[in-house]
């Protein structure tokens, strides 16, 4: 082995046995499980099949929480994305502290969800009249809101998204802002001698070379969406547990695997294999649709 070699796993072999022991090796287990009747133990005991993933693809739970997922990825994606682009835009003409706009926008990103999710629940739509939107609500006259128990309607549903927002707007206007500075600014000034608009520059210069920014976004979105997690049980549970209304799949593959009637890992197992199989599909179709 060269020195050079020597080096090389040097730094990355601590790295490289972290990823297999802490996720390759629970993934494949996970996998092994899901084939299994696993309850109350992590040991396979029963081979049993498919019959998990037939269980849980007819469990109307676990396909609503599917349903609640899509609704959440169908709200925040397109928000985030449409406003992470404009907030690039607008930092990216600026001329003058820059540095500085881009580090307010960006510092949210390093909030703890579970931090926020208090912060959202506790003081700003807690429900009561001291709460920072119902205290906006009565300046207008109208009443104070149960935000995060209102089913009719479903107000819980701006609290969770604009949590997100907060969270992950940041993040993806650093990326833009990255594209942004990559496209050359011979292509603008060609379209100006054209006499092109700013709308036109946008529609014909910019959005076209933001296009492998625009996919990279679209899937860390995407997957965010399917993995969201501690802001619907830290904004949404309460000590009675968890409301159905408003389930992702990774709330209820919580209950499935670690609840209180019984811990069942095989049909735990085959949900989180049925949901990362959705959630590559999904993310392959989305990035052919986009590249097209």
């Amino acid at each position: 082995m060269t020195k050079h070699n020597r080096a090389f796993w040097l730094f990355v072999g601590p790295f490289a046995a972290g990823l297999l022991v802490f996720v390759y090796v629970p993934i494949g287990w996970s996998l092994l499980l899901s084939f299994f009747d696993a309850r109350n133990t992590v040991t396979p005991s029963e081979f049993v099949g498919l019959r998990n993933y037939a269980d849980m693809l007819t469990d109307g739970p676990f396909l609503s929480s599917l349903g609640t997922f899509s609704l959440f990825a169908l709200f925040i994606v397109p928000l985030t994305f449409v406003l992470a682009l404009a907030l690039a835009l607008l930092v990216n003409q600026i001329g003058f502290m820059q540095a500085f706009f881009r580090s307010v926008f960006f510092l949210p990103t390093a909030c703890s969800y579970v931090v926020a999710a208090l912060v959202w629940k506790l003081s700003i739509f807690n429900g009561l009249r001291s709460g920072l939107a119902n205290t906006v609500l009565g300046w207008f006259g109208a009443d104070p809101v149960a935000w995060t128990v209102s089913t009719s309607p479903p107000w819980y549903w701006l609290v969770l998204v604009t949590l997100r927002l907060w969270l992950q707007l940041g993040f993806y206007m650093i990326l833009f802002i990255a594209g942004l500075q990559r496209i050359p600014r011979v292509l603008y000034e060609a379209a100006a001698l054209d006499g092109a608009r700013p709308w036109q520059s946008l529609r014909f210069v910019t959005l076209p070379q933001l296009r492998t920014t625009s996919i990279a976004v679209l899937l860390l979105l995407l997957i965010g969406a399917y993995q969201a997690f501690d802001e619907f049980y830290n904004v949404l549970g309460t000590d009675r547990g968890y409301p159905p209304f408003a389930r992702p799949p990774l709330i209820y593959l919580y209950y499935t695997a670690l609840g209180s009637g019984g811990q069942d890992f095989g049909h735990g197992s085959a949900g989180a294999v049925i949901l990362a199989v959705l959630i590559v599909g999904v993310t392959l179709l989305q990035g052919r649709v986009v590249r097209r």
